[in-house]
C-alpha cells in the first residue's frame, strides 16, 4: 500500500508543522463493480425539482442542455446530450417531457419510464433533417405551456405562464445592475416562450445555490458513484507520477493516465515548461525537460484529480532562482490545505474555510484567487459555498472540493493538490458501509493513511473519496517523496 521512511526537510518556513518525507505513493485499490442510481431516486429527483418550482412561484420549469451544460438534466433524467440541445419540461400535473435531437433518441432509452421523450429536430447538428418534427412553439404549448390566446406560428396558450428556466447558473447584483433577470440558455428558446404569452425567468439556483440547492446534497448512491470516479481519476493520476520522464512529449505523458472511457467533468491536460502557466490549455507535443515546472488534471463526473510540481527528483534539479521551491511555497501551502481539511466538517461555514485560507496564504505572493473549496458534482464546480463571510453551512450529504491554487505569476509556478471529500452524519456512514462495503473500506483506509502518514486527522463525517487524497509530491521524478504533518 505505501512504504518509505520520514526524511526531515530541514529549513523549511513552517518546519513546526510541516516535512517532506519518504512515504510512498499510496494504492487502495480499484473498485471491480461501478455503483448507480436507481430509477426511483431519478423518479424522485424529478418530483422533488417539479416541487421546489411550485414553492419558488413558478407555474413550470424548463431545463435545458447541451453538451458543456448538462449536469441538471443528467441529475434529473440520467440523460446528458453528446453533441446536441435538450429541454425537460416539468408542468405540475402533467408528465415530464423531454426534447431530444436526432440522435438523441436511441440515447434516451437511458431516461426513467414516467418521462415522455420527443424528437424535436432542431436540436440536432447543422443540416441534418428537420421535417419530421413539430415546431417548438407547438410542442411547447402541447406541454402545457402558454398564457391566454394564441402564440406564434398558430400555438394556442392556455397553460403555465411564469416559467423558470434553469440552464446551468444563475446572477446577481455582483454581476451587473438587475443581472438577477439575465437568463443564459439560447435566446430563440426565451424568444418563443414569450411568444407564447409566458414570463421566463432564470431558475438555476433552484439547482445549485449554495445553501438550498437540489444538486447539492447527495444520497449515498451518488456518493458512492462519486467515490467510483474518484478512485479511477487518481489511480489515472498516480499512473502518470509514476511514469513522467524527461524525454516525454506533454502527449506521452498525457499517455499514461491511460482513462477508462469514464466521462470527463471537463477537458483534462498534463502542461509543461512555459506552457504550464496556461493552465486550461491542452497538452502538446513538446519535449519535458528536467526542471519544468508541471501541472496535471485529470477529472471523472463527480471528482477531479490534479496536482502541480516540478520535473526534478530534488531541489538540485530545480532552476536555481527557485530552489527554496518547498520552503516558500510548498511548505506553507501545505500547512493550510492540512488545516483545510482538518477543519471541514458537518456545522462549520463556508466563511470559516475561507478565513483560515486568508490567514495562512493571504500574502500576495501565492495569488490565491479563486474560492479555496467548491461544491463538485457531476459538473466539476457547480457552485461554491466558500467566500469571505460565507454563513452557508456544511451538510451532510454534500460532496467538496480542496481547491487551493496559488497563481504565483513566477518562476515558482505552482503547487497543487485538489482531491474531493464527502460528508456524512453517523447514520449515513451507516448506510453507505452496509450498501457498498468495498467503498467503505477503501474509505478507511485513506482515513488511515492520511492520519498515520500524512498528520492529517479528519473529523469522522469527512470521507476522502481519492486514493491520492492528501498526498503532495512536489517533485514529480521523485513521487515517494511527499508533505507530511509534523
Amino acid at each position: 500500500m505505501w512504504t518509505g521512511t520520514r526524511r526531515r526537510h530541514q529549513g523549511s518556513a513552517c518546519a513546526a508543522e510541516v516535512e517532506l518525507a519518504e512515504i510512498g505513493v499510496p494504492d487502495f485499490g480499484l473498485p471491480s463493480a461501478e455503483p448507480s442510481v436507481p430509477t426511483a431516486t431519478y423518479q424522485a429527483r424529478l418530483a422533488a425539482a417539479a416541487d421546489a418550482a411550485v414553492a419558488a412561484g413558478l407555474d413550470a420549469l424548463l431545463v435545458y442542455a447541451d453538451r458543456e451544460h448538462f449536469a441538471n438534466l443528467a441529475y434529473l433524467t440520467r440523460f446528458d446530450p453528446r453533441f446536441e440541445e435538450a429541454l425537460l419540461i416539468l408542468v405540475p400535473g402533467r408528465a415530464p417531457v423531454l426534447l431530444v435531437g436526432n440522435e438523441g433518441v436511441a440515447y434516451a432509452a437511458v431516461v426513467p419510464s414516467g418521462v415522455d421523450v420527443i424528437r424535436y429536430q432542431s436540436f440536432s447538428l447543422v443540416n441534418q433533417p428537420r421535417a419530421e418534427s413539430k415546431r417548438l412553439p407547438s410542442l411547447l404549448a402541447a406541454a402545457g405551456l402558454g398564457g391566454a390566446g394564441a402564440g406564434r406560428n398558430g400555438a394556442a396558450g392556455s397553460g403555465a405562464r411564469r416559467v423558470g428556466i434553469a440552464g446551468w447558473k444563475y446572477f446577481g447584483p455582483d454581476d451587473e445592475d438587475e443581472a438577477a433577470d439575465w437568463i443564459e440558455v439560447p435566446a430563440y428558446l426565451v424568444s418563443v416562450l414569450r411568444g407564447l404569452g409566458c414570463e421566463p425567468v432564470n431558475a438555476s439556483a433552484l439547482f445549485v445555490r449554495p445553501g438550498s440547492g437540489l444538486r447539492l446534497i447527495n444520497d449515498i448512491d451518488q456518493v458512492a458513484c462519486f467515490e467510483f470516479a474518484a478512485t479511477h481519476g487518481s489511480a489515472a493520476m498516480r499512473r502518470m507520477l509514476l511514469a513522467v520522464r524527461p524525454g516525454m512529449t506533454e502527449f506521452d505523458a498525457f499517455s499514461q493516465f491511460r482513462p477508462i472511457g469514464l466521462p470527463f467533468s471537463y477537458h483534462p491536460m498534463v502542461l509543461s515548461g512555459e506552457r504550464a502557466a496556461l493552465g486550461l490549455a491542452s497538452s502538446s507535443g513538446r519535449e519535458l525537460r528536467r526542471g519544468d515546472p508541471m501541472s496535471a488534471a485529470l477529472g471523472y463526473w463527480g471528482s477531479n484529480i490534479a496536482r502541480g510540481g516540478f520535473l526534478a527528483a530534488s531541489a538540485a534539479d530545480l532552476p536555481a532562482a527557485v530552489s527554496d521551491y518547498v520552503d516558500k511555497l510548498v511548505a506553507p501551502y501545505f500547512a493550510c490545505a492540512c488545516e483545510w481539511y482538518e477543519t471541514i466538517g458537518i456545522g462549520v461555514t463556508g466563511g470559516e474555510l475561507s478565513a483560515l485560507v486568508r490567514r495562512r496564504l493571504g500574502d500576495p505572493f501565492f495569488g490565491v484567487q479563486l474560492n479555496p473549496g467548491h461544491f463538485i458534482h457531476l459538473d466539476e464546480w457547480p457552485s461554491s459555498p466558500v467566500w469571505p463571510g460565507s454563513d452557508v453551512v456544511l451538510r451532510s450529504g454534500m460532496a467538496l472540493q480542496l481547491d487551493i491554487i496559488p497563481a504565483t505569476g513566477t518562476a515558482y509556478h505552482t503547487t497543487n493538490i485538489e482531491d474531493g471529500v464527502a460528508l456524512a452524519d453517523e447514520a449515513a456512514r451507516a448506510q453507505l458501509a452496509e450498501r457498498y462495503p468495498a467503498a467503505w473500506a477503501r474509505i478507511g483506509r485513506r482515513r488511515e493513511f492520511m492520519a498515520d502518514q500524512l498528520g492529517i486527522r479528519l473529523k469522522p463525517e469527512v470521507l476522502p473519496l481519492s486514493n491520492l487524497a492528501g498526498y503532495l509530491p512536489p517533485y514529480w521524478l521523485a513521487p515517494g517523496l511527499a508533505m507530511r504533518k509534523n
